[in-house]
């Protein structure tokens, strides 16, 4: 049996191009980017088609809307360009999530804090999860006190995004990395 290989798909650039830009005046910019001025869209075409170029709208936003006389091929492919560095400049924020219980010895809940901070220090929001088990749900305020426990253990470099909320025989809360000049601005505006 063979395996099917998926590829990624690219996303599609969709262009409005020559004839299909049909707006009365335009602001047309040569391929590259020097401005020649106000015309009439027709005017533009033919004058990109004199060049042996094409026609493409650029923003319609504008008033008037903005047109560059390029190579479709060489638009597009600039195109694809800064998608792919806007991707990769966009820094991704994982879930990480980490499972507590109400009643933890020591060494446990240390072993998961150092979990904890690791991940917020790495940039990672940290959802944590307390599960109750049996007759351990008519203890809540053990599972609040574990939590609490682990916010101020984590004051420095957190925030509390979601407090904690008991669903079901869960408790649950959710941490965000707080930024260090953030941080640094609070303590200042603290001692004074």
């Amino acid at each position: 049996m063979r395996r099917k290989i998926s590829k990624k798909r690219q996303p599609r650039i969709r262009v409005v191009v020559n004839s299909q830009i049909r707006y009365p005046e335009v602001r047309v910019l040569s391929d590259t980017g020097e401005m020649l001025g106000m015309m009439d869209s027709r005017d533009a075409y033919f004058k990109a088609q004199e060049a042996g170029k094409d026609l493409v709208l650029i923003t319609e936003k504008t008033k008037p809307p903005v047109v560059k006389i390029i190579d479709l091929a060489k638009h597009k492919y600039q195109m694809k360009q800064k998608l792919s560095q806007s991707r990769k400049s966009a820094k991704t924020q994982e879930l990480k999530e980490i499972r507590l219980k109400p009643f933890m010895a020591a060494n446990d809940f240390e072993s998961k804090l150092k979990k904890i901070i690791a991940f917020l220090e790495k940039g990672h929001k940290v959802r944590l999860q307390l599960q109750f088990r049996g007759r351990q749900i008519t203890k809540k305020e053990f599972g609040f006190e574990m939590m609490q426990k682990a916010f101020d253990a984590t004051s420095e470099i957190a925030e509390v995004e979601i407090p904690s909320k008991v669903m079901g025989m869960k408790m649950m809360a959710q941490l965000t990395p707080v930024k260090k000049g953030k941080k640094q601005n609070e303590k200042n505006q603290t001692e004074n």
